[in-house]
């Protein structure tokens, strides 16, 4: 039973723990670093490292997924985002990136997200990372995927990403027709992640709509501002491994379907890739991470989905940092600081190297330790 503390007389609360919490626990084993793979598979797609590029438009643009996804990777375009209600951003962005201190940044990200979607752009824009030759996948919010969806999915698309802050199975409105996950997914012929999540429940009633992957967290960085707009908080690591107990209890209700789980939030590191994959994920969603390299669109500044939000965003607007250099340093290295943001999935395949482990099914299975 996990620790329940009583915080008030009638009142009690779940005890959950963070990344930072937990360290990894090597076990009698270790392996030659060459001899590890940090390949997993989404229904039919392969790819080479753990990674999928957060769709806010500070990293992920046509460009930058399709190099994400020559890496090894998944990049994944927001089609709610400035790539489908521009021509060319580029301009826009960046003056976003040179925004600096600036106070008006979240009025100027509304401003400029304000402009309508182009169904036309969708289409183009999935025509581009098509032509890049990679796995195509794009986002979209539960609020548009009724609307929008048949335009993505004539456009052709690989993976769909029905992404928001907090996504249920069984949303409840008395003014609109609410998506129904279960029917929505059951009537197509590609995979769909949907996301995020926090607990067992909602990860297990998500699996259950058919998705083959389920995003576990709300992207929660040091520039997230949800607990203050919205008073919630995921402690990740709690979170991620109440998720895979909820695909144990699936696989057994399924006899045996896998629903893949990727990890949304307070991942900066190597060692919080490592700690998250240890935790039960089977990959990690990298957005604040990605945005410190060349192929940034927003040249080294960062800002969450949900910041631009009209009414109540979520999020605050990181200045530009200084880049780390190419995608591929940050994602293969070579470091040359001891930090752990660059070498990311080399930093990974070490510690299953250092634990003795030759797979990410296998290194789900590694011990771990509360240090702090």
């Amino acid at each position: 039973m996990r620790d329940v503390v009583e915080i008030g007389l009638g009142k009690t609360a779940q005890r959950g723990y963070h990344l930072d919490d937990i360290a990894i626990v090597p076990s009698r084993r270790t392996r030659d670093v060459d001899d590890v793979s940090t390949g997993w598979q989404l229904d039919a797609y392969q790819f080479d490292i753990p990674c999928v590029g957060h769709p806010s438009d500070a990293t992920m643009s046509p460009a930058s997924a399709v190099r994400l996804g020559q890496l090894g990777g998944l990049g994944v375009l927001n089609v709610e985002g400035l790539w489908t209600r521009y021509e060319n951003p580029t301009k826009i962005l960046e003056e976003l990136a040179g925004l600096g201190e600036d106070a008006r940044a979240t009025k100027r990200l509304q401003e400029v997200y304000a402009e309508p979607i182009r169904p036309e752009l969708i289409a183009e824009r999935v025509r581009e990372l098509r032509s890049g030759g990679g796995t195509v996948a794009v986002r979209v919010s539960p609020q548009h995927t009724l609307a929008l969806a048949p335009v993505i999915l004539d456009a052709g698309v690989d993976i769909l990403v029905i992404q928001g802050t907090i996504v249920s199975a069984e949303h409840v409105s008395t003014t609109d027709e609410p998506l129904n996950l279960k029917e929505f997914i059951a009537d197509l012929d590609l995979p769909v992640v949907v996301g995020g999540c926090t607990d067992y429940k909602t990860a297990l009633h998500l699996m259950r709509t058919g998705a083959a992957g389920v995003i576990v967290g709300i992207g929660g960085d040091d520039w997230s501002t949800t607990e203050s707009v919205l008073g919630i908080r995921v402690p990740m690591a709690t979170a991620i491994a109440d998720a895979a107990a909820a695909r144990r209890d699936y696989l057994d209700e399924t006899g045996g379907r896998y629903v893949h789980l990727i990890a949304d939030g307070d991942i900066q590191t190597s060692g919080d890739i490592a700690k998250a994959l240890g935790c039960g994920a089977d990959a990690v969603m990298l957005g604040e991470p990605l945005s410190l390299c060349d192929q940034a669109p927003a040249g080294g500044a960062w800002w969450h989905s949900a910041a631009s939000h009209p009414s109540l965003p979520r999020g605050a607007f990181e200045v530009a940092g200084e880049s780390l250099g190419e995608m591929e340093r940050l994602l293969f290295g070579p470091a040359d600081e001891p930090d752990g943001q660059l070498n990311l999935f080399g930093g990974l395949r070490r510690a299953m190297a250092k634990c003795g482990y030759r797979d990410l099914k296998e290194f789900q299975r590694v011990g771990l330790v509360l240090d702090r």
